[in-house]
């Protein structure tokens, strides 16, 4: 037995010995119906044997019709004794699934209530309902099947005594072996059960946890990484389902030799037990006891106790349990990828030696110095063959520590073209560069060391402030995260959630506070080319103008999509886009040269 089923038996041993103890009526009228179930397999076998032997073959074959009634009476108060079992069990499941819905309840209130480890309990769900139904279900048929099989198997083998004994010395030594070696497929059976639902919850919380940060995903590069941890949880769940597999082959086989071989043996020793008295009525009579009682029985104790059994200790092992690992670790090491996803700058420092992946970015660095931060030539992108275009022939040119700001109606395609500047958005004709290369197609991990693409939505995720404002920036230390917070004025908002070290529930933060700590997230980036889509449209103007004079300051590019007037005044340039022709300059310039921006300046003017 592992460490694991261990202690998981010592733990769950003490609970249930309280809940049977309390449950004393109802096990006591269970074993009642139980012994009459035991009585029914024992008179089935004997009033068959007895037709046989005093009535049919003595030639009173009204009194073997008599005998075969009295089997047939017994087979039909099965019935009866089933419902009254039936009846009884629910005196025991069903307190048992209410106890463990509160306890699952009462874990994930606590785990939520102040002075709690905190955190999304993306497991109370599935406690909830898989696995409380999982408990109750594998716990009514344990019951059922050990209580038919250790009174039927009672009544059964005290049967084939009475017949004869040397009837329990052919059937019961195949019986014991193939019991035998179902039995010792139960402990490693457990374990691979164990191993297979952790691999397929891992799956399923990396799954969830991917699916809902796509976006971010794309724009900062960690799509690959993220797709390689999912393939590597995917071979693990495979692993797990191979080895429960293997081992239910051997199980398979443990049915075959009790289920089996009793009957075969009873067979090839025909000779050898007529020769030691053994009547033709008894023989019938053992075989009506191996096919209609015990090897049934049998059958049924076998695929419970190996299915339901291992899945009930692994259930309530992490219903009842403590709040182990599974529950104290941090976010990051309680499955691969949770609320928060890998550093997209990691994924070029992972390997030991210089990568491909880092050897382009650091070319891409030595191009940034001489080549343009952005540039597009003659860009063109339509959404359909038939449609017209969003951008239609645009060439943009944006020099290195330029800060850019780009304008235009709703819909014109700012978000468009921050997009096809990021990567994730091909042109339909035209080239995008960004430090001289083709960004179209290139890999996510070198995009993502050029580039930050900040969108409107800001993407902020259960774990610490220190974790989510160093997102980007895994070398960034303690310092540089509090001069951080304070260029932006996150002071009070870091304070309010306990420091750096304080838990961030984003449900609880307002939409503006999302954008500042992605912000600030991007201020850290060691990325040369920030990228803000509306990113500042939920701050005050205050606020917003202290943002952006912080990452106009901060070494690199940057190119802003401009909410209010004061974006474009602040900017060295403005890119004003109007649908039939791009104008670029500054604001004066644009002032004098674009009614569009007269237009839009005297909108946000009033």
């Amino acid at each position: 037995m592992t460490s694991a089923e261990a202690g998981a038996l010592r733990r769950l041993a003490p609970p249930a010995r309280r809940f049977l103890a309390h449950r004393k009526g109802v096990l006591v009228r269970l074993a009642l119906w139980s012994l009459a179930e035991s009585g029914q397999a024992f008179l089935v076998g004997h009033a068959v044997a007895r037709s046989v032997d005093e009535g049919f073959l003595a030639g009173d074959p009204r009194l073997g019709l008599l005998w075969l009634g009295v089997a047939l009476v017994a087979v039909l108060s099965g019935a009866r004794v089933v419902r009254g079992v039936f009846a009884q069990l629910a005196g025991v499941t069903e307190p048992l699934r209410d106890g463990l819905v509160r306890r699952a309840v009462d874990r994930s209130m606590a785990r939520a209530a102040p002075g709690g480890p905190g955190g999304t309990d993306r497991a109370a769900v599935s406690r909830l309902t898989n696995q409380v139904e999982v408990a109750r279900d594998s716990f009514a048929g344990l019951v059922l099947t050990l209580r038919s099989f250790v009174f039927t198997a009672a009544g059964a083998l005290l049967g084939l005594l009475s017949l004869h004994p040397a009837l329990l010395v052919v059937v019961l030594p195949p019986l014991a072996a193939g019991l035998a070696l179902f039995l010792v497929t139960l402990r490693p059976m457990a374990a691979a059960q164990r191993r297979a639902l952790a691999a397929d919850e891992a799956l399923g919380d990396h799954a969830a946890s991917a699916r809902a940060a796509l976006r971010d995903l794309a724009a900062c590069g960690t799509g690959p990484g993220v797709e390689r941890r999912g393939a590597d949880l995917v071979a693990d769940a495979a692993a797990a389902a191979r080895t429960l597999a293997d081992w239910a082959a051997v199980r398979t086989a443990a049915l075959g030799v009790a289920g089996h071989l009793p009957v075969l043996a009873l067979l090839v020793a025909v000779g050898w037990l007529r020769g030691h008295g053994v009547s033709v009525g008894a023989l019938l009579g053992a075989f009506t006891y191996l096919v209609q009682s015990l090897l049934p029985a049998l059958h049924t104790l076998m695929t419970a106790l190996g299915a339901a059994g291992s899945r009930l200790l692994v259930v309530l092992d992490r219903i009842l349990g403590p709040e182990t690992e599974t529950e104290t670790e941090t976010e990051t090491d309680r499955v691969p990828v949770p609320d928060r996803l890998p550093e997209p700058v990691s994924v070029l420092k992972s390997q030991p030696g210089p990568s491909t992946a880092s050897a382009s970015a650091a070319a891409f660095a030595v191009d940034m110095a001489a080549a343009p931060a952005v540039e597009l030539r003659a860009v063109t992108l339509s959404y359909g063959a038939r449609a017209e275009p969003v951008l239609d022939a645009l060439d943009l040119c944006v020099a290195p520590g330029e800060h850019l700001a780009v304008v235009g109606p709703s819909g014109i395609g700012k978000s468009t073209l921050t997009r096809l500047v990021a990567g994730t958005l091909a042109p339909s004709s035209g080239e995008v560069r960004v430090a001289g290369r083709p960004v179209t197609g290139r890999p996510a991990a070198e995009l993502a060391a050029l580039r930050v693409l900040v969108p409107q939505d800001a993407y902020v995720f259960s774990g610490t402030v220190g974790d989510n404002l160093a997102y980007l920036s895994t070398d960034a230390c303690r310092a540089e995260l509090d001069a951080a917070v304070g260029a932006f004025g996150l002071g009070p908002l870091v304070e309010r959630l306990g420091g750096l070290d304080g838990t961030v529930r984003p449900a609880e933060l307002s939409p503006g506070e999302r954008q500042l700590v992605a912000l600030v997230r991007a201020y850290l980036s060691p990325a040369p080319l920030l990228l803000l889509d509306e990113a500042t449209c939920h701050l005050d103007p205050a606020s917003e103008a202290r943002a952006e004079e912080a990452l106009a300051g901060r070494a690199g590019t940057l190119v802003v999509v401009a909410h209010r007037l004061s974006s474009a005044v602040r900017a060295d340039r403005t890119l004003v886009l109007d649908g039939v022709r791009a104008r670029c300059g500054t604001h004066a310039e644009l002032l004098d040269r674009s009614p569009l921006y007269r237009d839009l300046t005297g909108h946000w003017n009033s």
